[in-house]
């Protein structure tokens, strides 16, 4: 009787822990969803960013690598007990981003930006915050950023975005080619 206890009670905890992961798995699709989908509406239409109206911009994809480089931020700020751009170990933005695996390496256009808040409890509230302030409101509406990764942790919020252009065919085989010639010449 006792060993058929404790195997139900394993089977629970099991199917309790494979219940958890899934849920929060869920939870960051989620998460990502409410971001994409209440940033990409404002930036369909357009807004006012301070004085500035800002015209429509596309719409922005999510971006695990900049997500974990948010993620790490947020847990940074919270940890080391600080709110800056600027990580206490004097990491900057691109520092943390580039570490993270967003490079401008292979592409011909590189552009970065971040925005972060403390406090808010809701993505509506965060959100909101960011579009009443007129710096972060740019970084939101900025047309070459094409790409975002959001992360909270402990109500320090982190958002990384970026944009990379990739090089046409074209300049791709003018750079193999001049690569050619540069390797020869070596």
């Amino acid at each position: 009787m006792m060993r058929m206890i404790w195997k139900s009670t394993c089977m629970l905890t099991l199917v309790f822990c494979l219940s958890s992961m899934s849920a929060s798995k869920g939870d960051s699709i989620d998460f990502r969803n409410e971001f994409l989908t209440r940033i990409n509406k404002i930036r369909q239409q357009g807004c006012k960013c301070g004085t500035q109206q800002m015209p429509p911009a596309p719409p922005l994809v999510w971006n695990e690598l900049l997500e974990k480089a948010a993620q790490g931020h947020a847990e940074d700020m919270y940890r080391k007990h600080y709110f800056s751009h600027q990580s206490k170990d004097g990491r900057k933005i691109q520092d943390r981003i580039t570490t993270a695996g967003y490079t401008f390496k292979g592409f011909r256009s590189f552009v970065i930006g971040e925005n972060i808040a403390y406090g808010q409890q809701s993505i509506e509230e965060v959100q909101n915050g960011w579009f009443k302030s007129e710096g972060h409101c740019r970084n939101l509406m900025n047309p070459e950023f094409k790409e975002i990764g959001v992360a909270w942790h402990n109500k320090y919020w982190v958002q990384d975005f970026g944009g990379r252009e990739t090089f046409t065919p074209e300049q791709q085989l003018m750079i193999k080619k001049g690569a050619r010639i540069i390797q020869k010449r070596g």
